[in-house]
């Protein structure tokens, strides 16, 4: 009697967390959906050569790279743009998974984070090639970017390894360093993305769905996969809000 109710406990619980976890993959998915339709709108509209985007796109990069070339500020637009390839963000951001992994034995919170960014850098590859759009055509000593435009990879991956970072430190930061990090997630990636135009290495339109795309890939990956948890020290992340 004893064996049968704990087997029928046991296969309750199991129920239970296969429901919440199918539950928090819709939400995932859902979130997604969201977030990478606007994506998919601009993309479409670039692939379309939709007249008045385009014209936008033009004007907004000519009068930016005018500019920065105007005041002398292509050198330090450059070492902005090399500091913050992609390759460079995401070893310093690894580097922080594995301290939290080893020194703070968050090993869920840190699983999930270096997986988030990895699969958001793939996601941004497969989009450039999918949508196949080229950079813009400046006037100045600028220097050329190579390969597709849309979306912005350096937007897309420092705003997706800055949004993970808030994530993966929260529950190690005083309130006064949560607020920090939380300013840090914003004026960062923003500051990276005028660079991206500013250097004429980017329209606005291929910087707007870097940041969108980003943003999705954290979220959608945090509530998919993660949710809320109770404890700072679980494996598992706790909600940051």
């Amino acid at each position: 009697m004893g064996y049968t109710l704990t087997m029928t406990a046991r296969r309750a619980d199991a129920t239970a967390v296969v429901r919440t976890r199918s539950w928090r993959l819709f939400r995932g998915v859902l979130a997604m959906v969201a977030f990478a339709l606007p994506v998919v709108l601009l993309g479409l509209a670039v692939r379309q050569q939709f007249g008045p985007l385009i014209r936008a796109d033009d004007a907004a990069s000519r009068a930016a790279t005018g500019f920065s070339v105007r005041h002398g500020l292509v050198p330090m637009l450059t070492v902005i743009q090399v500091a913050f390839l992609p390759v460079f963000v995401y070893l310093v951001a690894t580097a922080v998974a594995i301290w939290v992994w080893k020194a703070k034995k968050l090993r869920g919170r840190a699983l999930w984070a270096f997986v988030t960014m990895m699969v958001g850098w793939g996601i941004g590859g497969i989009s450039k090639l999918i949508a196949q759009r080229a950079r813009p055509v400046v006037d100045g000593p600028v220097p050329h970017a190579e390969g597709y435009s849309f979306p912005s990879g350096h937007t897309l991956n420092i705003t997706l390894a800055a949004g993970v970072m808030v994530f993966l430190l929260w529950p190690l930061l005083t309130t006064a360093w949560r607020r920090v990090a939380v300013v840090l997630a914003i004026v960062v990636p923003v500051m990276v993305g005028l660079d991206r135009l500013f250097v004429g290495a980017h329209f606005p339109s291929d910087i707007l769905a870097g940041h969108i795309l980003g943003l999705g890939i954290m979220f959608a990956s945090w509530i998919g996969f993660i949710g809320k948890t109770a404890s700072i020290s679980s494996p598992g992340p706790s909600h940051p809000a």
